[in-house]
């Protein structure tokens, strides 16, 4: 089973987001293994990204792309070789360049800027509707 892992800067402080993200990690659980690294501001992120995990990078200078999109890369992960997928969110002032150069992919949600607190349940939403896309099932339609 793959393991998704989310990188993050910070903590949930507003209880309706660590409700909303608890609500998609026992979703997620049905396709994957989902893991959650919070990092305290400032902590470096290099030793703790997954050495052998394919590294998804989130910055708006990403590349846009759809659900069925990233359903797709979900999919694919584990035909490339990888039995985890990691997703990095930066703090308030983004991702340093050494961690986007060490990624596979930059991947942007919009230009629109997002709090990165409220950025980690849009990503839980988005990787549950990926599986569920994947699986054929009706929460995407």
């Amino acid at each position: 089973m793959l393991t998704v892992t989310i990188l993050c800067s910070g903590t949930l402080k507003e209880s309706y987001l660590r409700e909303a993200c608890a609500e998609y990690q026992k979703r997620l659980s049905a396709y994957c293994i989902p893991r959650v690294i919070e990092l305290k501001d400032g902590t470096p992120y290099a030793p703790h990204l997954p050495k052998k995990a394919y590294k998804i990078a989130l910055c708006v200078e990403g590349k846009e792309i759809s659900s069925e999109q990233l359903s797709d890369i979900l999919s694919d992960v584990p035909v490339r070789g990888y039995s985890e997928v990691c997703f990095i969110i930066g703090a308030f002032d983004g991702l340093p360049e050494e961690i986007k150069k060490a990624c596979d992919l930059r991947l942007s949600f919009s230009r629109l800027t997002f709090p990165h607190q409220l950025m980690r349940v849009i990503l839980m939403e988005q990787i549950y509707r990926g599986f569920n896309i994947a699986a054929g099932g009706h929460y995407h339609k």
